[in-house]
């Protein structure tokens, strides 16, 4: 092979790879969650595919699809009974904010960005979700924490509703 095939080919692979890691495939019942600790606030941003949450992946088409879609709402914007980051850390929410989908694709998810405040960070353990509880087609959360603790993945399940590090 010559030195351009072999620079084309390591070219390749490194927009393959950044994109495996930047892009997030759509999986129904699987949603992602990222969470950022940093000095006193924990930055929590949650991806969940609108079928694990409503049934359906387009915009609500009658009345019970719209009320479907506005009950996913009224959860996801309950931050407070939805995440409850360790009790000791004396955490309270700051913000929540819920992006509906405002297209017709394909592939629909409903996405949420959470801001607490803890009294406490060093006592910060983890964090447990009440997701499942609610979203019954839900079966997986994949998520990614950074911050004083380190950085890590972790697979959150019904089972296992808890992400700690």
């Amino acid at each position: 092979m010559h030195i351009r095939h072999l620079a084309l080919i390591a070219a390749l692979a490194a927009c393959g790879a950044y994109a495996a890691e930047h892009h997030h495939q759509h999986q129904h019942g699987v949603g992602l969650l990222d969470v950022e600790v940093e000095n006193a606030e924990i930055e929590i941003e949650l991806d969940v595919p609108m079928d694990s949450a409503v049934g359906f992946e387009h915009l609500p088409r009658n009345a019970s699809e719209k009320a479907a879609l506005a009950k996913a709402e009224a959860v996801l914007r309950d931050a407070a009974a939805l995440f409850k980051p360790t009790p000791a850390a004396g955490c309270t929410l700051v913000s929540a904010k819920v992006e509906l989908p405002d297209g017709d694709d394909k592939h629909e998810d409903i996405e949420g960005e959470y801001v607490f405040r803890c009294a406490d960070p060093a006592a910060l353990k983890g964090i447990e979700t009440t997701l499942f509880k609610h979203f019954k087609q839900l079966y997986r959360l994949e998520a990614e924490y950074s911050g004083p603790m380190g950085r890590g993945t972790a697979r959150i399940t019904p089972k296992q509703p808890a992400l700690t590090w």
